[in-house]
């Protein structure tokens, strides 16, 4: 099982070192001032807008002057909605600002970015922004990965649990199978304690000093994630409780029960059903049979409350908590965490029970193979319906990271099922040959065992007769020897020769024989269980079931390793949500601005047209031109004229005549673009009375 175990997490590993770092599911959709904006005077506040809430911090939101320095008031508030905005201190110089943001958005991933503005004119800025994300780093890499092995931990813990309970009983008593759950218990403690302590500098600076900062850890444990960290923490108490009962008081009822039924380890009715099926009991075996039905149910409900909270601990602190219709979502993520753990941690238990247990009935086997048909049906309802909630529509199921990812693991689904599939016909046949198998194997193995008992011991038994006879005469001749020199003494050598008789029925020659017994004990049970397993082995029918199950299982964790991606990567829905509203605040984000050279062929005629239209939007617009020599001295031409053409619609040419208002500056006001797109402007500039050029330059406007 070690050796399954290092597969497991090799495999986590690879596929999770080349993940890119965690997307944030929260998306800036707009700001005030505008990202680029230049303002005539500088604000009182900057306000930024996200496509869902976010939690902020301390610092969460900075602005800083071109110097670097901040010029903020202190801590963000929420303004409105999803809405946040941060003071700025007065008597703000003109300039270029920088704010930056790093901000948990409420389905617990962290989100950043920079971004820039300018009062009165753009300049030259001290400030640098990193290009690292929140999310990524080191400390990105480690939280990626304890969220894979906390999933991990999670489905081997629950689901090993349930194919005991559920499918194979007598499962409780196998030592592989015990060493899977605990170990899935730990992996997902582990993990849940290593979160915990990387969630501060996860959200934070993204420094690996800042893991063991106390500071940052009770700032945690005030968040959602926080929360729902330690609910899991103390969860896993109870589970612990549970595993214990399961391989303690549960196997020794289970054990009773066997021993009452007279069966040994390896029998079938450890499941209360034998091989020809219920018998009737009475008296103390019916007090054993209701006392282990009753403590199969508690550890079924109480187990069944147990997985259902821990999954609950990702549901309230995840996607489902966030978006639309989240009083449904969450119980709907809840029960597919569950189905995903029956399922795949059950494979992962049947693989074990395979290639690791003396033998597993057939009925466990087609047990578990109705409960994981029942787990696929769940899987399939919740997850179309996760899908819709998260992708909304089809060009994000094809155009968004997200839907890309889903499409991927709807395929390995359907690759693990087709598998499942085959997997479903070898069990079919199990039926047919198993029970008469293992019948002949334990009949082989029991008279090996027998024959083997009885050799050792007749050979046992005549060594030590032979010791014992020959010690007896050689007492009794010392003892007659006496007797003879003093005939006065016969009583005393009579009770010495008996004490030396009874001494020597403990004399160092039998404890090498309980020595040798026990060694050749241990012998003939590891021949008898090499045996058993060469046999085993040799059924070709468990055979083709193991290489399925195995195939199952290897496809199982890339699965889950694109689930872990997914929850861990920005919805569909959200993302062209996002897009949407930042290209429409990108369209609206400021003025036009065009750099037109232009050279009409006489003398003095070459020069440059800066155009400008602000907001550059849908409506009136205002427009300056501004004409300069080469040198960039004011060019005082006789006339300027403008027009805009937008051929994909057959719009224009819309003619525009400028005011000359100064040498070199001509402008108009209300100038008109009926629609969005993108734009051909026409600048026509006359420098004499038969000089003139016509230049155009296209742009995207409204």
């Amino acid at each position: 099982m070690g050796t399954l175990l290092l597969l497991f997490l090799a495999v986590a590993g690879a596929l999770l070192a080349g993940a890119a770092p965690v997307s944030a599911h929260a998306a800036l959709t707009g700001s005030d001032p505008a990202q680029g904006a230049v303002v005539d005077k500088a604000p009182t506040q900057v306000s930024l807008t996200f496509s869902e809430k976010v939690a902020l911090s301390d610092g969460s939101v900075r602005v800083l002057d071109p110097s670097g320095k901040r010029v903020d008031t202190g801590k963000a508030s929420n303004v409105s909605g999803t809405t946040y905005g941060v003071k700025l201190h007065s008597g703000l110089p003109d300039g270029t600002f920088t704010v930056s943001y790093q901000v948990v958005s409420a389905d617990s991933h962290p989100v950043s970015g920079a971004f820039t503005f300018s009062i009165g004119a753009p300049s030259t800025t001290s400030v640098s922004l990193s290009d690292q994300t929140a999310g990524g780093g080191v400390v990105g890499g480690l939280y990626g990965f304890g969220r894979y092995v906390s999933y991990a931990g999670f489905i081997l813990m629950v689901g090993g649990g349930a194919f005991v309970l559920a499918c194979w009983q007598r499962g409780a008593a196998v030592r592989a199978v015990q060493r899977l759950v605990v170990s899935g218990w730990v992996a997902l403690t582990s993990a849940t304690l290593a979160l915990l302590l990387l969630r501060g500098s996860y959200t934070g600076s993204g420094k690996v000093g800042d893991i063991f900062d106390l500071t940052l850890l009770g700032q945690v444990l005030q968040t959602k994630a926080g929360a729902a960290l330690v609910s899991r923490l103390l969860l896993l108490a109870a589970a612990a409780l549970f595993i214990a009962v399961l391989f303690g008081a549960y196997v020794k009822r289970d054990a009773e029960s066997a021993g009452a039924d007279g069966e040994g380890a390896d029998g079938e009715g450890a499941d209360g059903e034998g091989a020809d099926g219920e018998t009737e009991k009475s008296g103390p075996d019916a007090d054993r049979a209701a006392e282990k039905k009753d403590l199969t149910f508690g550890l079924a409900i109480g187990g069944t409350v147990v997985a259902a909270g821990l999954a609950a601990s990702w549901a309230m602190a995840e996607h489902a908590s966030t978006g639309i219709q989240a009083g449904l979502a969450m119980p709907v993520d809840v029960l597919h965490l569950l189905a995903v753990a029956l399922w795949l941690g059950g494979l992962t238990t049947l693989l074990v029970a395979l290639y690791r247990a003396p033998s597993i009935e057939a009925a466990a086997v087609r047990r578990f193979s109705r409960v994981a048909f029942a787990s696929v049906v769940a899987l399939t309802v919740t997850g179309l319906y996760q899908s819709w909630r998260q992708v909304g529509s089809w060009s994000a199921l094809t155009d968004t990271t997200y839907g890309q990812l889903l499409l991927v693991k709807v395929g390995l689904v359907a690759v693990l099922v087709g598998i499942a599939w085959i997997s479903r016909r070898w069990t079919a046949q199990l039926p047919e040959t198993p029970e008469a198998m293992d019948t002949a194997e334990t009949a082989v193995t029991a008279e090996a065992a027998d024959t083997a008992d009885t050799t050792d011991t007749t050979a046992d038994t005549t060594e030590t007769a032979d010791a014992e006879e020959k010690q007896r005469a050689e007492v009794t001749a010392g003892a007659s020897s006496m007797a003879a020199a003093s005939p006065g003494s016969n009583a005393s050598a009579a009770s010495n020769a008996s004490d030396a008789s009874d001494a020597s029925d403990k004399g160092p020659e039998d404890v090498g024989d309980s020595r040798r017994a026990a060694q050749l004990a241990r012998q003939r049970a590891a021949v008898a269980t090499a045996r058993q397993k060469r046999i085993r082995d040799a059924d070709p029918l468990r055979s083709g079931l193991r290489r399925s199950v195995l195939a199952e299982a290897g496809i199982a964790v890339v699965l889950l390793a694109v689930t872990t991606a997914l929850t861990s990567t920005e919805p569909g829905r959200t993302e062209e949500a996002a897009k949407a509203v930042t290209a429409a605040a990108s369209q609206r984000s400021g003025p036009l601005s065009l750099t037109i050279p232009f050279d009409t062929g006489g003398q003095d005629g070459k020069g440059t047209a800066r155009l400008t239209l602000d907001p550059a939007r849908v409506g009136g617009n205002e427009m300056h031109v501004f004409v300069t020599r080469p040198n960039g001295k004011a060019f005082d031409v006789p006339e300027v004229k403008v027009a805009f053409t937008l051929d994909a619609k057959g719009i224009g040419p819309l003619p525009v005549v400028p005011d000359r208002i100064a040498t070199g500056h001509w402008t108009a006001s209300g100038v008109q673009i009926p629609m969005a797109g993108d734009w051909k402007i026409t600048v026509t500039v006359r420098t004499s009375d038969i000089d003139q050029a016509t230049v155009n330059k296209n742009a995207k406007i409204g």
